[in-house]
């Protein structure tokens, strides 16, 4: 099954069946439940944050997470890919990093009789769950190595295509803060990020119990809930949940509105430089499907587009200099977005 998010995607048709739609849903909305609980058993008061991280992969996407060190994002990519019963592999991104260390290269191997062949070694990208860690400390030529598994779910090495297992999802973490001996990720790379998923401090009773259960004897280790198959059975599903008319309305209204050469919002107009392309309707149409069985619904609302509005659209879109020089935000404009697309 592939899960990219391409720009010719067709819309699956709702089942026909419409008793065993409610029973599938009833099914993976309790499977999906579960793995949340099962991941804020060890990640404490990232609700929200395991919430879209969920969506992310059950819509079938790869997700950018962005904290300062410290907010455990190695270990929540780590708890979900034990969690969701995935094979999970991690590479910490550094400026040395090449290519060949993620893709995996060609060794000549020589037998007993003296003839010899070329060999291919895997390399860390062939698994299920990939943590990019620090993924803008690569330098571009690894990012860009990076991005065609993201996009193809396969890679070329010696001009020989090997496809990646399925599924396939890369969750990458960035620190906002330290940009010393970095490379900014491309647009066309970000855009290939289901969702930006941004992780801020605990609150106090969290951070009251990150202190307590992590400082002791006991250890508290995630247990699996699901399987490779259930994920994918679910990722399935997805593309099945019906969405209104009014959803479809809201979601092309939000994603235009966002664009500055056409865009009817005096504020869009002056202080954006380059705004979300149709990858990001798609993004927002997958999310809000995977929300809906996520909580159980058979159906997405428009609060879930108005909800999954700023994770889908802040690393499509960027500020002009003068908007940044004023102090103005992406998350100002996004909420002028969504005033507008609710206004319908």
């Amino acid at each position: 099954m592939t899960t990219t998010i391409t720009q010719d995607a067709p819309q699956a048709s709702p089942p026909s069946n419409s008793s065993m739609a409610v029973a599938d849903v009833e099914r993976v909305a309790a499977m999906a439940a579960s793995a949340a609980s099962a991941v804020e058993d060890v990640i404490y008061g990232q609700r929200q944050v395991v919430e879209e991280c969920l969506i992310t992969v059950l819509a079938g996407g790869h997700g950018l997470l962005i904290g300062v060190p410290g907010l455990a994002k190695t270990r929540l990519v780590q708890t979900l890919g034990t969690v969701l019963g995935l094979d999970d592999k991690r590479v910490q991104f550094t400026p040395d990093l090449m290519p060949a260390d993620i893709l995996g290269s060609e060794v000549l191997d020589q037998a007993g009789d003296g003839r010899r062949s070329f060999r291919f070694l895997q390399g860390p990208v062939f698994c299920q769950l990939l943590m990019a860690d620090e993924i803008n400390r690569a330098s571009p030529r690894t990012q860009s190595a990076l991005l065609q598994a993201m996009q193809e779910h396969r890679v070329s090495v010696a001009g020989q295509y090997h496809v990646l297992p399925q599924p396939f999802h890369v969750l990458a973490t960035q620190n906002p803060i330290e940009q010393e001996g970095t490379y900014p990720l491309p647009e066309a790379q970000l855009d290939r990020f289901l969702m930006q998923i941004d992780i801020g401090y605990p609150d106090e009773r969290a951070e009251r119990d990150i202190v307590l259960r992590t400082t002791g004897a006991e250890t508290f280790e995630p247990r699996r809930v699901m399987t490779a198959a259930d994920l994918m059975a679910a990722q399935k599903l997805v593309r099945q949940v019906p969405v209104g008319e009014s959803v479809i309305n809201a979601i092309l209204r939000l994603v235009r509105a966002g664009r500055p050469d056409t865009s009817p919002i005096a504020d869009v107009k002056k202080n954006v430089l380059w705004g979300p392309g149709p990858r990001a309707s798609q993004a927002l149409m997958l999310a809000s499907r995977a929300r809906a069985l996520l909580q159980g619904r058979l159906a997405p609302s428009v609060d879930d587009v108005l909800t999954l509005a700023k994770p889908v659209l802040q690393h499509r879109m960027a500020l002009t200099f003068s908007a940044r020089a004023d102090g103005l935000s992406l998350h100002d404009i996004i909420g002028k977005l969504c005033a507008y697309a609710n206004d319908i």
